[in-house]
């Protein structure tokens, strides 16, 4: 049994390698991508979705939040780095970090440069949470580069 377990986790080891590998050799140069593409960081959009899309990320691509400032006409945005996949999960900010308030997004936006090989938990925090519970939320965990 102990031996399956290892040639198992062997396994794992060499698929997880392999994707690296592949991933890092389609990687030239840092990418600056738009979060949300041509929607912006707004609510209604499947973010997840969006994230799956662009995928792979790599080690200093950067991500761009636009969103339009505080205004009569629509509903205050923000940025929160939560702090682990459970934050992630139940959209709890109580450690949240604020990356952008709701006037930074207006304009080229507001940029976060994916600069540590770890996971990154994006959220909004507006309607006490309602936002990121309907999925203003996503989560990339960015590649190293081999140069």
């Amino acid at each position: 049994m102990l031996k399956m377990g290892l040639s198992l986790a062997a396994q794992g080891f060499v698929l997880l390698v392999a994707a690296t590998l592949l991933a890092s050799s389609q990687a030239s140069s840092p990418r600056t991508i738009v979060v949300g593409d041509s929607e912006n960081w707004s609510s209604g959009l499947n973010y997840t979705h969006w994230a799956f899309k662009n995928s792979p990320f790599f080690i200093y691509d950067k991500l761009v939040f636009k969103y339009e400032p505080p205004s009569n006409d629509s509903s205050p945005l923000d940025v929160y780095l939560l702090p682990n996949l459970y934050s992630y999960l139940t959209c709890d900010f109580t450690r949240a970090k604020l990356v952008a308030d709701p006037n930074q997004g207006g304009g080229e936006g507001f940029a976060v440069v994916l600069n540590q090989w770890r996971p990154y938990y994006f959220a909004s925090s507006q309607g006490y949470g309602a936002y990121c519970k309907n999925g203003m939320k996503f989560f990339v965990v960015p590649f190293p580069r081999w140069y």
